[in-house]
C-alpha cells in the first residue's frame, strides 16, 4: 500500500537509575481484567496543556523553550486588582470561534467572548485574562501587553502566521504565543483555487445576474485555464499545494520564493523565477506570502505597471501585500484585468471602498481556513486517546522504553509536521501513570526525562490529500501486553486508529481489523469465532444497565479467533467484567479507560 516512506528518529536516552513508567503490578483477582490508574486531567492539567485547545501549535519561539522544564502554568490566577486566587483560568476570546472549541475551553476555564473589541477596548479589558484567544482581525500589540500588567500569559492565534501579534513584546513580557501554521493548508490552498476558477468563468458576477432576473451569456464569456501561466508568488505549504492542484487543471506554474528550495519546486514540476519575470510572464497571479516590512504593499503602481496585460491576480494570503487603491487604479486601466480577494488590509474592507464596487472584482469575507476539514482537533484527539490504549495495554516488566509512530499520509513526508501529534501520544501515555504535564513545549524534554525514546515514520499511502493524516499506528516494543493479541507479528504492542466522520476511531489491535469509536470506555475480547458472542457480551452489560455504544467484532480466519471491541459508557463494576470473562469463549479481555 505505500509507495514511499522516511524516518525521523529522536533521540531521548534514558537517564540512569530511571525506574518503571509502568504503574506496580495488578493484584486483581483475574490477571486478564486490567483496571488502569485513575488520573484525571484536572482544570489547571489542561490549561497546561496548550495543545488541548483546538488547531494550536507553536510558534518556532516557542519551541525554542522544550529544551527547559519552566513550562507556562495557568492553573490559578491572580487578579491585579484583588489578592483573591481563582480556581479556573479566565480566558479572552475576541473573534468568533465554533460551538465545540468554546465547549471545550468553558470546561476548564472561565471563557468570555468580547467580539469587535477596538484596541482601547482590548487594552481595557486585558488584564482581567489570563489568556487570549484571536484570530486574523486583532491586534495585539505591545500596549495589549503592557496593560496586562504581567497576568497575560498565552497569546492563542487560531490560524496560519501570527503577523497581528508584536512577538517582541511577547518576549520581552514573558508570554508564549501559539498558532497553527499548518492546520489550514488545504483548506487556504481549494480556496485559492476555487476563486482562480471562479474569477475565469465569472461564476459570481453572471450569479448575481441571472438572479436579478437578466441572461447576459455574451457578456459574461470566459478565460480557459489550460495553458495559462500561474505565478504563485511563496512557494510554502499554501503555495505548493496550490501548484499542485493548478498543474491538475494544466496550468504552467511558475514561482517566486526567495527561500524555496528549487528540488522541492522541480519535483512538482514548478519553475523558481524571479520577482519581476513572475509578475511579467504570469496570466494568473496567486499570493501566498506572509506580511512583513518587506511585503507590504509590495504590489503597488509600479508593480502592476510591470505585469503582463490583462493578469488576473488571487490573494487568499494577507490584504497588506496590496497596495489597494493601486490595484483598483490598475483595475481601472485594464492592466489588471480582474481580481479575486479574500483578505483585505481593513477587515471588513470600509463601505466606500472601490474594491466592493467593481465588477471584475469577486470578493470573499476571508473564508480560506473556513472549512470543517481545516481543523486538526479530532486527530489531535486520536493521537492522545492512542497513547493512552498503548500504555494500558503494556504489562509489568522493565516499563516503556521504546515508542515508534507511523503516520499514513497522501501528503509529502516534508508537507507532514507531526510535532502536535506526537506530543498528544507522549501527553496519553506518560500522564495517565505518572503526575507528569505534558504539552507541545515540554513534551519532548518529558519523555527524555523518562528515558521513553520517540522514534516517527512518515509512510506515503494513496488516499485523499484533503485529510491530513490517513492512520497513526502506535508500536511499543520490547514489552509484553495485558492483552496478548494486542501483539504484532514482530512481538510489539500495535495499535491504530483513523478519523472517521470526524470522530477518533480504533481501527487495528495487533493483527486484528475492528472499528469503534474512541468514546467513553472500551472492552477488548478475545473469543472463540462463534455465534452468539454478541449477545452473550451485551446480555451481561444490559443486565447490569451499562449502555455499549459502539460494539466491532475482528477476525483474521473465519470461524477461528475474533477479537470484539466493546464501547461503554461507564466503567463496568468488577463482578460485571469477571461474568465477561467466565464466559467459555471469551479467551482473554481487557478493559481500557480512555
Amino acid at each position: 500500500m505505500a509507495s514511499a516512506s522516511s524516518a525521523n528518529h529522536i533521540l531521548l536516552s534514558p537517564p540512569p537509575s530511571l525506574p518503571s513508567l509502568l504503574p506496580p503490578p495488578s493484584t486483581a483477582k483475574f490477571p486478564h481484567i486490567s483496571f488502569p490508574p485513575r488520573n484525571y486531567l484536572s482544570p489547571s492539567s489542561l490549561i497546561r496543556s496548550q495543545p488541548h485547545l483546538p488547531c494550536f501549535i507553536t510558534n518556532a519561539a516557542a519551541l525554542n523553550t522544550a529544551q527547559s522544564p519552566n513550562i507556562v502554568s495557568l492553573s490559578k490566577t491572580t487578579d491585579p486588582d484583588h489578592t483573591t486566587n481563582t480556581s479556573k483560568p479566565t480566558i479572552l476570546v475576541s473573534e468568533k470561534l465554533g460551538e465545540g472549541g468554546l465547549d471545550l475551553l468553558r470546561s476548564f476555564a472561565d471563557v468570555e467572548c468580547l467580539y469587535g473589541m477596538s484596541p482601547e477596548q482590548l487594552c481595557k479589558e486585558i488584564s482581567r485574562f489570563d489568556a487570549l484567544i484571536v484570530r486574523s482581525g486583532t491586534k495585539v500589540s505591545r500596549e495589549v501587553f503592557q496593560a496586562a500588567n504581567g497576568r497575560l500569559k498565552v497569546v492563542g492565534r487560531a490560524g496560519v502566521g501570527i503577523d497581528n501579534v508584536d512577538l517582541q513584546a511577547a518576549t520581552e513580557l514573558g508570554c508564549l504565543v501559539v498558532n497553527a501554521p499548518t492546520a489550514n493548508t488545504i483548506a487556504a490552498a481549494e480556496h485559492a483555487i476555487a476563486l482562480l476558477a471562479s474569477m475565469a468563468r465569472n461564476v459570481a458576477q453572471s450569479d448575481a445576474s441571472v438572479k436579478s432576473g437578466k441572461w447576459q451569456r455574451t457578456k459574461y464569456i470566459g478565460v480557459s485555464l489550460v495553458g495559462k501561466t500561474l505565478a504563485i508568488m511563496g512557494f510554502g505549504k499554501v503555495g505548493s499545494e496550490v501548484a499542485r492542484r493548478a498543474k491538475g487543471l494544466g496550468m504552467h506554474v511558475i514561482s517566486h520564493d526567495p527561500y524555496a528550495p528549487a528540488d522541492r519546486a522541480r519535483a512538482i514540476g514548478v519553475d523558481l523565477v524571479s520577482f519581476d519575470d513572475a509578475i511579467s510572464t504570469a496570466d494568473f497571479i496567486s499570493l501566498h506570502m506572509p506580511l512583513t516590512p518587506t511585503t507590504s504593499k509590495v504590489f503597488n503602481d509600479d508593480t502592476f505597471a510591470k505585469m503582463k496585460k490583462g493578469a488576473r491576480i488571487i490573494n487568499v494570503a494577507r490584504g497588506g501585500v496590496i497596495d489597494e487603491d493601486a490595484l483598483v487604479r490598475a483595475l481601472e486601466s485594464g492592466v489588471v484585468s480582474q481580481a479575486a480577494l479574500d483578505v483585505f488590509s481593513e477587515e471588513p474592507p470600509p463601505s466606500d471602498s472601490k474594491l466592493l464596487q467593481l465588477e471584475n472584482v469577486t470578493l470573499t469575507p476571508h473564508l480560506g481556513a473556513s472549512t470543517k476539514e481545516a481543523q486538526l482537533a479530532p486527530y489531535v484527539l486520536l493521537a492522545e486517546k492512542l497513547g493512552r490504549l498503548a500504555v494500558q495495554l503494556v504489562a509489568g516488566g522493565d516499563g516503556i522504553k521504546a515508542v515508534k509512530v507511523v503516520y499514513r499520509s497522501a501528503r509529502d513526508p516534508d508537507d507532514l509536521d507531526t510535532r502536535l501529534l506526537r506530543a498528544m501520544i507522549i501527553k496519553g501515555i506518560i500522564e495517565p501513570i505518572s503526575d507528569s504535564f505534558v504539552n507541545l513545549v515540554n513534551a519532548d524534554f518529558t519523555a527524555k526525562q523518562k528515558g521513553l525514546r520517540i522514534s516517527e515514520e512518515r509512510v506515503v499511502v494513496d488516499s485523499s490529500p484533503e485529510n491530513p493524516i490517513d492512520s497513526i499506528q502506535v508500536l511499543i516494543s520490547n514489552t509484553e501486553s495485558k492483552f496478548a493479541s494486542a501483539e504484532s507479528e514482530h512481538g510489539n504492542v500495535s495499535i491504530e486508529g483513523r478519523v472517521k466522520y470526524g470522530i477518533p476511531h480504533l481501527t487495528r489491535v495487533g493483527s486484528y481489523s475492528v472499528d469503534v469509536s474512541l468514546e467513553g470506555n472500551l472492552i477488548l475480547c478475545r473469543q472463540v469465532d462463534q455465534p452468539g458472542m454478541i449477545g452473550q457480551v451485551g446480555n451481561i452489560l444490559g443486565e447490569q444497565n451499562y449502555n455499549v455504544s459502539f460494539m466491532s467484532v475482528g477476525r483474521t480466519v473465519k470461524r477461528t479467533k475474533a477479537i470484539m471491541a466493546i464501547g461503554v459508557d461507564e466503567e463496568p463494576d468488577k463482578n460485571t467484567l469477571k461474568k465477561i470473562g467466565e464466559v467459555s469463549a471469551i479467551e482473554e479481555f481487557v478493559f481500557l479507560k480512555l
